[in-house]
């Protein structure tokens, strides 16, 4: 993993014994955060992800103050950094293990992101699960034609997410989610209420009625300016307002 910082397993360093069940079996979930000064924005959205995909996978709970105490230990003398957290049962019907990796901190990119629409659809959308071949399969090939990310759609070309980000467009007037299967995304979850904000079908042919466009996940938000060969303008004015209403939420301390 590259930059790793640490790596624990239920709050310890993993021996190799304990690395062979997440090396080899992709069945699981996570959530992904930032960490800025020992603080998460969404802690409590990011426990209680955790808590309900636990008991939606395994029928096992995950008490949100444990999951808290293994992050606290993991990021104990890193306070500014990139963190993901496992979830996954080693043995069936057993006990929950949790999977801390700790990188150094990630920033949403400078530049405004061209995505490339591929027809693909998360299996179990709503769950933030473990092995997404299709998401970094997609992934890899929207890079490969020149884009930044790709950008997944039903059959009939209705518009989900992206492989790695929540999708926003702006009609003039209101931030349009689309209204299809897909994770909610925490970033996602913490701007939806605070913004002039609408659920909507969104397909393809729909982007001519849609002046600019965004894409969030959990290192931040960042501009749209193509999907496949429609151009959006960088709205300016738009994207300085959702970066505030961002950057005003406030970090709870872990």
């Amino acid at each position: 993993m590259d930059g790793l910082i640490r790596l624990e397993i239920d709050g310890h360093s993993p021996t190799p014994e304990e690395l062979y069940f997440p090396a080899l079996v992709n069945y699981g979930h996570l959530t992904a955060l930032q960490v800025r000064s020992g603080r998460v924005q969404g802690l409590g959205l990011h426990l209680s992800r955790l808590a309900s995909a636990s008991l939606a996978l395994f029928d096992t709970a995950l008490e949100p103050e444990h999951a808290r105490s293994l992050l606290r230990h993991a990021v104990r003398d890193t306070p500014d950094a990139a963190v993901r957290v496992n979830v996954y049962q080693p043995s069936p019907g057993g006990p929950l293990s949790v999977l801390v990796a700790v990188r150094p901190p990630a920033y949403p990119s400078p530049t405004p992101l061209r995505l490339m629409s591929v027809p693909y659809q998360r299996p179990v959308a709503h769950i933030k699960h473990l092995g997404g071949f299709g998401q970094i399969y997609w992934g890899r090939a929207a890079v490969e034609h020149g884009f930044d990310d790709a950008l997944l759609t039903t059959p009939e070309g209705e518009i989900t997410e992206a492989a790695v980000h929540n999708i926003a467009f702006f009609d003039g007037t209101h931030v349009v989610w689309p209204d299809a299967p897909a994770l909610p995304g925490i970033t996602m979850q913490l701007l939806e209420p605070l913004l002039p904000s609408r659920r909507a079908t969104v397909t393809l042919e729909d982007l001519p009625l849609y002046t600019a466009a965004f894409v969030t996940n959990s290192i931040g938000v960042a501009a749209v300016s193509a999907v496949d060969e429609h151009v959006f303008a960088v709205d300016e004015a738009l994207m300085a307002g959702v970066r505030q209403t961002l950057q005003d939420v406030p970090w709870d301390e872990l």
